[in-house]
């Protein structure tokens, strides 16, 4: 039994629902996402999501708490959004941005510019003493998800010194070094 998947999504206000054939389509203050579904019923009553499945299959039990999870996602990134926050810890290691354009010195000889989707918007703060951080915001989790991915991908954490572009709050397991 998917403990997930019975759970009813609230819908906020200023949040509206469709739902047709096999598309969900949710709009809110922050933008509009869609999401395809299918083997699950979706279901609004008095002010609630419900998402149900025919049989006890292990597809349909995997796709019953996937896709209320999805819509969940859904219905909170269009009423209050999402956010991921990336701290650059390193000597040297900055960020800034003009627009969409997110500029990172790494340690490369190069710096690495890369164009943010435009739906996902983009801060940098750089303060004397502490290290960069870069903030993205948007309405779509996964996409918010994949663009921090991306950028932590360029330089990951390192275990021995820490250095690399980790998460804020982001524990990282160090390592000794040479014992000698």
């Amino acid at each position: 039994m998917s403990r997930i998947g019975n759970s009813p999504i609230a819908i906020p206000e200023g949040v509206t629902i469709e739902i047709n054939d096999n598309v969900v389509t949710v709009k809110g203050k922050l933008g509009e996402l869609t999401q395809e579904i299918s083997g699950v019923e979706v279901k609004t009553e008095e002010g609630n999501i419900m998402v149900s499945r025919p049989s006890d299959s292990k597809d349909h039990k995997a796709k019953h708490g996937l896709y209320r999870s999805l819509i969940s996602n859904m219905v909170k990134g269009v009423s209050e959004g999402w956010s991921k926050e990336l701290e650059l810890v390193g000597v040297g290691y900055r960020a800034s941005n003009q627009g969409q354009k997110l500029d990172l010195a790494l340690g490369f000889s190069h710096n690495i510019v890369m164009d943010i989707a435009p739906e996902v918007k983009i801060e940098t703060t750089s303060e004397k003493g502490k290290n960069p951080i870069v903030k993205l915001t948007s309405h779509d989790k996964q996409l918010v998800g994949q663009v921090a991915a991306k950028i932590r991908s360029f330089r990951k954490p390192e275990p021995y010194k820490g250095k690399g572009i980790k998460f804020v709050g982001e524990q990282i397991r160090r390592k000794a070094g040479k014992s000698a």
